[in-house]
């Protein structure tokens, strides 16, 4: 059978220009009977000599000669094969971006073992781009369109010549010559009209899907299968609506397919991505994403067994790797969840792609090209049964995604509440501007309605409102139309969210602990998803910390130390000696992102090496500035979490904890500063800590590494009554009394002491019994005594003859002096079978604190210590016959350190790291 002339169907441009009448453009299709005949050679001829825009017609016509095919009849149709022997693939631009990439993807196909395959393909790489560069340029009557359509052309010759040979070669270069002599005639019409409508764009930009999809089938058919080249055009018919979108009309495209199936039967077939026909067979394209979408409509015309997408990742992250570095590949995926995350802004899929394979419940799975070995993600119906991403089993949120750069518009006023049609009204107007709602919620009182939208669309928006309510609003029914800017969402994503109780509170409290403030909150009845707006800038940080608490990362928590004295060298060795445990056993991270002492700082943006702190510290150390120092540390929106350690005694870095914890930074400290200081100051410290959920520990202020705020704490919280505190809270007269025995002088055990690193440079500074006096306030002040620190007696046991005249070394000389008033009260102890200790005590029923020396019999507790410990004991409603005792070591780098150290972690505790 031989065919001549014009066969239908047929593709109509609509004019070039908006004037009607002036250029007419018509373009007849030939429909492929042979996987080796692509439609349409394309002839160019003009009806009249040009003279001007205004007189321009041309027509586009094709034709076929006797020779173009031959086809015996006799043969009968194929019938259209449907079900699990179809797979579908579809592979980007970046999948063939250059010969040796479609060669890989030949190499794919050809391996796949599927019995019938269909591979859909997008233009290569930039070409898309390069095409519309085209058409806009001579829009423009840029005459650089022929240059730059020269460099298409060169683009796909080079590509050939690399993966074709003899006559593939040669067809396939005869009609890509042809097609782009066509192109250049038309952007020449494009140029003298100065415009293009976006059917003739459509038809244009198409022709890089045309080109890769032959370029890939002839090297298929290299390997010796044979392999179909599918124009979809031909086959997939799509209805635009007024959304810049189409829908799929599946039951003609169904039909389409059975007539073009029944002329090209194959068990390969190559498809173009992107691109389609009007009912009216107008050349169009399925809009952003476009390739995916025509990859899940062909599986669901197919029935496929599964449709694979191939793309440059390893699949479907938990959240955006690069805003979140622990971020997991999610095995499974559900098709709502797929959806959801997609829909905010995941790079997954487009939400309208999951759409035709749903019905069928035919899977998509998304690949890396690029990492054959990476399983992937699969998205399917959920079984309900497995473990599906190798996380908690419970765990019901599978992961979180944002949008950037919106806008929040709240219209509110009392005249809203009750009245019919408000609603209606505003996002009419909104319709109106064309502006896209990406989420509303409402308050049940109907006082406001806020919703979010792109923030370059806002001023349109509010405009419109105001015009549409300017009476509402002059009557005072409507109070305000509000814009709140820069602002983003954040979505947490999970189909278990429906049914596991306290998700949304989970998710609340982990951007509270983050200190992230909530402008408005949408959830759905399904519960597949729960959206907060939060300001611009705490978006990376609210995605970490949520992350975080999920258990699907690293708690992860940003540390300035201040001080790196003895106790603070010691914490940064503890630190890096159990840095690596805590990652692997317990998902913590804490990276310490700045070292400051009174003089020098050093800072890291993604963590100092704590195994070379002292040598970064002399050779990178900078000029210690405690403004920078904390704005270094806590500016790192990377990281949800901040913390700073003052491992110092200094008054003046604890007058700044107040201000570091309005400002979301936790605070941790062994100094007793700012919780013995002025009585007024510390109040409003505690409250400011109890109203947030900002965390202030201080378990090494009293007793170093001992539990002694923890426990006192713990007797308050669960109801008993504190009615007297007495210890030994000094590690340094500890040591200094339970050696002060037999022949030994008083003078000779400080030295003792002094030597061992017990005491201060200055022993008067532990013998002025003024360190006891401030552990003694923390304690009176946690039992809710309202006491300043003068409000302590306290008995120093320095002679009042060398409290401040002389040096620390003239002290130590003279101290013998008064050997003998020592030995004298040891003596009189010893003779009533007493020792000598020196006690703090507060007495909470009558209100008053004291540090004094004491004398206990040898039968006490506090007279059992050894070495530099402490003791303490809590009498109370419940331990009132028997006092509750807590002993150990009270003084000591390692031991204060590794009370702090104990903070930290129950910090992590806090904010999410499992226990």
């Amino acid at each position: 059978m031989a065919f001549a002339s014009s066969i239908s169907p047929s593709y109509s441009l609509p004019n070039l220009s908006s004037k009607p009448k002036k250029i007419l453009t018509t373009l007849n299709k030939i429909h492929p009977l042979s996987i080796l005949q692509r439609p349409s050679i394309f002839r160019i001829g003009c009806s009249s000599p040009l003279q001007g825009r205004d007189s321009l017609n041309f027509n586009l016509s094709a034709s076929v000669t006797t020779a173009d095919f031959l086809l015996d009849e006799s043969v009968g149709e194929a019938q259209l094969p449907k079900g699990d022997t179809w797979s579908i693939h579809k592979f980007g631009g970046t999948c063939v971006g250059t010969s040796e990439r479609i060669q890989n993807v030949a190499n794919i196909v050809v391996k796949d073992e599927s019995e019938r395959k269909l591979v859909v393909v997008s233009a290569m790489s930039k070409v898309t781009d390069m095409m519309y560069d085209l058409i806009n340029k001579a829009q423009a009557r840029d005459d650089s369109y022929v240059v730059a359509l020269d460099a298409v052309l060169e683009k796909h010759k080079s590509t050939a010549i690399d993966l074709l040979e003899g006559d593939d070669l040669t067809i396939f270069l005869a009609r890509l010559n042809q097609d782009i002599s066509n192109l250049k005639a038309m952007l020449r019409a494009i140029s003298i009209a100065g415009h293009a409508t976006e059917s003739f764009s459509d038809f244009v930009v198409g022709h890089g899907e045309l080109w890769s999809a032959e370029l890939l089938s002839a090297v298929i058919r290299k390997s010796g299968l044979g392999c179909a080249c599918m124009d979809t055009r031909e086959v997939l018919v799509v209805n635009p609506t007024s959304s810049n979108q189409v829908d799929p009309d599946y039951l003609e495209s169904g039909i389409r397919l059975e007539k073009w199936y029944s002329n090209n039967s194959s068990d390969i077939i190559v498809a173009t991505g992107f691109i389609a026909t009007t009912p009216q067979n107008i050349p169009t394209t399925l809009k952003r994403d476009g390739s995916d979408f025509s990859a899940a409509i062909m599986g669901a015309l197919f029935r496929a067994r599964q449709v694979t997408i191939w793309t440059d990742v390893d699949g479907v992250y938990s959240a955006d790797p690069r805003k979140v570095s622990e971020a997991v590949i999610l095995k499974k995926l559900s098709y709502q969840e797929a959806w959801e995350m997609s829909y905010f802004g995941a790079n997954v899929l487009h939400p309208r792609t999951i759409i035709p394979v749903m019905k069928y419940d035919i899977p998509i799975v998304i690949r890396n090209i690029f990492n054959l070995s990476a399983p992937g993600t699969k998205i399917c119906r959920p079984d309900g049964s497995e473990n599906e991403d190798g996380q908690r089993l419970d765990s019901p949120v599978k992961g979180f995604a944002t949008i950037d750069n919106l806008a929040l518009v709240n219209v509110e006023g009392t005249g809203m509440a009750g009245v019919p049609g408000t609603a209606s009204a505003i996002f009419a107007a909104v319709k109106d501007v064309g502006a896209n709602v990406i989420m509303i919620s409402q308050a049940s009182s109907e006082h406001s309605v806020c919703f979010a939208v792109p923030e370059k669309e806002v001023k349109a928006v509010a405009a419109a409102l105001e015009v549409r309510f300017r009476q509402a609003l002059d009557a005072g029914r409507l109070s305000q139309i509000a814009v709140i800017p820069n602002c983003s969402i954040l979505a947490a994503v999970g189909q278990k969210m429906a049914s596991t109780p306290g998700v949304s509170a989970t998710l609340f409290n982990a951007l509270a602990k983050a200190n992230i403030n909530i402008r408005a909150i949408a959830q759905g009845c399904s519960e597949y998803n729960v959206t907060v707006v939060l300001k611009r800038e705490d978006c990376i940080k609210a995605l970490r910390a949520v992350h975080s608490r999920f258990y699907l990362s690293r708690t992860t928590i940003a540390m300035g130390i201040i001080g790196p004295g003895l106790i603070g060298r010691t914490l940064l060795d503890q630190l890096s000696e159990q840095a690596a445990a805590l990652k692997e056993k317990f998902n913590i991270d804490l990276r310490v992102m700045g070292i400051t002492g009174s003089s020098t700082m050093v800072l890291s943006h993604m963590g100092i090496d704590l195994s070379i702190w002292r040598d970064l510290q002399k050779e990178q150390g900078e000029k210690a500035d405690m403004q920078k120092f904390v704005q270094h540390v806590h500016g790192n929106h990377f990281i949800p979490n901040t913390v700073i350690v003052d491992c110092t005694a200094d008054s003046f870095v604890a007058s700044h904890y107040y201000d570091w914890l309005r400002r979301g930074i936790h605070v941790i400290t062994p100094n007793k500063k700012a919780n013995s200081g002025p009585l007024e100051q510390y109040l409003k410290l505690r409250t400011l800590q109890r109203q947030s959920y900002t965390h202030y520990f201080y378990e090494a202020t009293v007793g170093a590494g001992l539990p002694i705020i923890s426990t006192l704490q713990g007797l308050l919280e669960t109801g008993d009554k504190i009615m007297r505190i007495e210890g030994i809270f000094s590690g340094t007269l500890s040591y200094i009394f339970n050696n002060f025995v037999g022949e030994r002088t008083f003078s000779d055990v400080v030295k003792e002491a002094k030597d061992a690193g017990y005491t201060e440079p200055d022993p008067r500074d532990d013998l002025s019994g003024s360190d006891v006096a401030r552990k003694v306030i923390i304690l009176a002040r946690e039992c809710g005594l309202k006491l300043e620190l003068s409000d302590i007696p306290v008995k120093s046991l320095v002679p009042d003859q060398l409290k401040d005249s002389i040096s620390a070394e003239e002290f130590m000389q003279q101290l013998p002096q008064y050997d003998q008033d020592w030995s004298n009260q040891r003596q009189e102890a010893e003779a009533a079978g007493e020792v000598l200790r020196y006690v703090g005590v507060v007495d909470v029923v009558n209100g008053k604190g004291t540090v004094e020396l004491r004398r206990y019999k040898k039968d006490h507790p506090f007279a059992q210590l050894c070495g530099s410990d402490n003791i303490i004991a809590f009498s109370t409603q419940r331990y009132e016959k028997q006092p509750l005792i807590v002993r150990g070591p009270g003084a000591g780098a390692e031991v204060t350190a590794g009370g702090i150290f104990s903070d930290v972690l129950r910090l992590a505790s806090y904010l999410g790291a499992p226990s």
